[in-house]
């Protein structure tokens, strides 16, 4: 792939990730994201699907040897479990959701009925001239509530707005693209890895990548609460690629600049002989890249195995720094992981 041709799918990819980002979607509410998802695949052109759990299948062409391209467009976020006698709002969360990260984040409670109320989670000890103790206290789900965002001070008035327990709870993103070439964001994992599955189905759609094989993209619903790749792909594909976010800290050789290809995670090792293709795609084409082990990681290739899919699964993505917090890669990160992408892709 032509350097120009990468950069001009990337600049596609960024577009689309700062658009997903602006639609909430935490585990169990993805349907406004996945609908914009299926609307996107379609006026490209290309046929898609959609199963009972909300998975969307998008047939993206080839012919042989069929690969799925799993990615997640659902999100950490939380439900509602109470209302406290004032009125304040006591959360559960959905996913592996740091109670230290969403500490005075603006918030969205999305009501059954269909309407929305802003607020702000804080702690009720918050002011620091009232309360000494504050920036020493635990940031838990008993110290952190949601303060909606309107006149109320009991339960029955916070009741009266149509709020109640089994309501989701949505973190604003704060979605920035710097001048720099950063992007910054809630849900970077894995919004921008999607950006990318819509950028090669517009460059599949224009010729620019030729698949050499049969290519699913599969857009998963339930990745952060452990099965979002079961019964997701198509029972036929020989090879399951997840694309999804690469870690940085510790040990670790991943960087922000650069695409990572996971050799192992918290379920075992990555399918030995895959790996080893997408280092030599990788090499062969001067990507940037790092293989790395991921400790405390799981995915939808794992789920999909325990599923009962016999196929060959890797991992590859970006770098992002602070994932399950506020979240932070480079574009350089994500032109090395679309072009391994399109490598295998063509391969």
């Amino acid at each position: 792939m032509q350097p120009a041709d990468r950069k001009a799918a990337v600049d596609a990819a960024l577009q689309k990730t700062l658009e997903l980002c602006a639609l909430p979607s935490p585990t169990g509410f993805t349907k406004k994201a996945v609908d914009w998802l299926d609307r996107e695949f379609r006026a490209l052109g290309f046929q898609t699907s959609l199963t009972r759990k909300g998975v969307l299948r998008v047939d993206l062409g080839g012919e042989g040897r069929p690969l799925a391209i799993a990615s997640h467009v659902d999100t950490l976020g939380a439900i509602v479990r109470a209302i406290t006698p004032e009125g304040r709002l006591r959360l559960t969360p959905v996913g592996g959701l740091s109670y230290t990260a969403i500490d005075t984040e603006n918030c969205t409670i999305h009501c059954r009925s269909g309407r929305e109320y802003s607020g702000v989670v804080q702690m009720p000890e918050a002011s620091a001239h009232v309360f000494k103790e504050t920036y020493k206290k635990e940031r838990t789900d008993q110290t952190l509530l949601v303060f909606v965002d309107e006149k109320v001070s009991s339960r029955a008035e916070t009741e009266a707005l149509g709020i109640r327990p089994g309501d989701f709870v949505s973190f604003d993103p704060r979605t920035r693209l710097t001048p720099s070439g950063f992007l910054k964001s809630r849900h970077i994992d894995d919004k921008a890895c999607v950006g990318l599955l819509l950028a090669l189905a517009r460059d599949i759609r224009e010729g620019r990548v030729k698949p050499g094989r049969k290519v699913w993209a599969v857009i998963t619903t339930y990745e952060e609460v452990g099965h979002g790749g079961a019964v997701s792909a198509p029972r036929e594909i020989e090879d399951f690629l997840v694309l999804d976010m690469g870690c940085v800290g510790d040990d670790l050789q991943g960087s922000e600049f650069k695409v990572s290809i996971a050799a192992k995670d918290s379920s075992g090792p990555f399918d030995y002989e895959m790996t080893n293709q997408l280092i030599a795609l990788a090499e062969g084409a001067g990507i940037g890249y790092v293989v790395d082990i991921f400790p405390h990681y799981s995915s939808d290739a794992a789920v999909a195995l325990r599923a009962g899919y016999d196929v060959r699964h890797a991992l590859i993505g970006p770098g992002v720094f602070a994932s399950h917090g506020y979240e932070r890669t480079h574009r350089e990160a994500l032109e090395h992981t679309y072009a391994l992408l399109a490598a295998l892709v063509e391969d």
